[in-house]
């Protein structure tokens, strides 16, 4: 497998993003990046991020949530941010990448978790607490779905992936830029950072593409059995938030997924906010927290 390591230096100075980097490698030798701030001890939050972003996302939640004294890891899926990036998009699967979480939180032991999701972080991550029930207490979800493969993926969607598929070396700064305006020069650029070149964006290039637009495609089965989970099993509490400005992942997809999830309450609407649910900061914590103590 031909692997492709971002340099160091990319990450030097980053706007906004003083964390210190963990790795873990794992059996066959992918080396994953994960922050992990706050007490060891203390309840976790689960930060997981989507396309084309990284930790990089979290960095206006990861303080409020230690604030409230939790335990932040927010990793970098495989070809993204500092983790390793394979070079073939071939090996970017959905179980490539689920599996690649669960074995953190397995090697972490994590426990007394609240899953954190937005884009691919909830397609993914939306699909384990199922599989591991003990560890999980709680859910703050933010502008995602679950891939299920019995619903006609949206126009929205469809004209995304087609756009993600036309720029094999997409201007991820420029992109971001778009999607939130108030990002000055330096936050866009260190969203683009971990990605050099063309080479480093397979990773990136290969998400939109593993949707599953079918009931027989990689992930459609374990979604629906997360769908049914969610809605007959789960008695943890949960949490949404909405980026109503979102032109694919908006109100109509999350009112959708909340009807999935048992006794989720109405969520926040952040007017302002687009896709990148998680540029809003502290306030989503903040509310996510008073709902979840009351």
């Amino acid at each position: 497998m031909s692997v492709l390591r971002t340099p160091d230096e990319n990450f030097a100075d980053l706007s906004g993003y003083r964390f210190r980097p963990n790795y873990r490698e794992s059996r066959a030798g992918l080396r994953m990046h994960y922050l992990d701030e706050g007490a060891p001890d203390a309840p976790v939050a689960l930060c997981l991020h989507g396309q084309p972003t990284w930790c990089y996302l979290y960095r206006k939640m990861v303080p409020a949530f230690v604030a409230a004294g939790m335990r932040v890891v927010a990793p970098d899926f495989f070809g993204f941010g500092r983790s390793d990036k394979p070079a073939e998009e071939a090996t970017y699967t959905f179980d490539f990448h689920r599996d690649s979480i669960a074995s953190l939180i397995e090697a972490l032991d994590l426990k007394r978790i609240t899953l954190v999701c937005q884009d691919w972080g909830g397609l993914i991550g939306l699909t384990i607490p199922m599989d591991m029930q003990a560890r999980f207490e709680r859910l703050l979800v933010m502008n995602t779905t679950l891939g299920t493969g019995d619903v006609p993926l949206g126009e929205g969607f469809l004209s995304w992936r087609a756009f993600s598929n036309s720029k094999p070396d997409m201007d991820i700064a420029g992109l971001m830029r778009r999607a939130v305006p108030t990002l000055d020069e330096a936050e866009a650029a260190a969203y683009a950072a971990p990605y050099p070149d063309v080479r480093y964006k397979a990773g990136v290039r290969r998400f939109p593409n593993l949707v599953p637009d079918r009931v027989d495609a990689d992930g459609a089965a374990l979604s629906r059995r997360a769908r049914d989970f969610w809605s007959k099993q789960w008695d943890g509490k949960s949490f949404m938030a909405i980026g109503m400005k979102d032109p694919v992942l908006g109100p109509p997809a999350m009112q959708a997924l909340r009807a999935s999830i048992r006794n989720c309450p109405p969520p926040l609407e952040l007017a302002d906010a687009g896709h990148f649910t998680q540029e809003a900061g502290a306030v989503i914590v903040e509310a996510a927290i008073k709902s979840f103590a009351g």
